[in-house]
């Protein structure tokens, strides 16, 4: 598995736990996550995600809030929420990593581990963000 794609799968999972236990510490998750030592690479990858959307969580779930449509931020599940906080604060934040990637693996994490319907949840909420940042810019 790439390190960027283990790195953004173990800070959706941070997130989630986060969200429910919000003393969370994502270096412990991280130890945990993965028996042998972890390669710096993903790690520190994932600590910016983590780390930054954490940093970032108003403006985040301000951004979201704007892109759902007869929703209440409150009613999305937990597990869709934390994909696309994670991927909301990669495109407004991380302008380095390109809008399709962020989008693309969003949508492969929302498949993974949503439910059957999360998927397409998260690319339209995210497309519709990505579209207001080309407007804004």
């Amino acid at each position: 598995m790439a390190s960027r794609r283990k790195g953004r799968i173990a800070a959706f999972q941070a997130l989630y736990a986060y969200d429910i236990t919000p003393d969370s510490d994502l270096d412990a998750f991280l130890w945990t996550h993965d028996e042998s030592k972890p390669e710096p690479e993903w790690v520190n990858f994932s600590r910016l995600l983590f780390r930054g959307t954490l940093e970032q969580l108003e403006e985040v779930d301000k951004r979201i809030s704007d892109h759902l449509e007869h929703w209440e931020i409150s009613r999305v599940q937990r597990i869709d929420l934390a994909i696309l906080r994670m991927s909301v604060y990669a495109l407004c934040f991380q302008k380095s990593i390109p809008a399709r990637v962020t989008i693309d693996e969003a949508v492969h994490l929302a498949r993974d581990f949503g439910s059957d319907e999360s998927y397409r949840f998260v690319n339209g909420v995210l497309d519709s963000i990505f579209h207001s940042l080309d407007e804004v810019s």
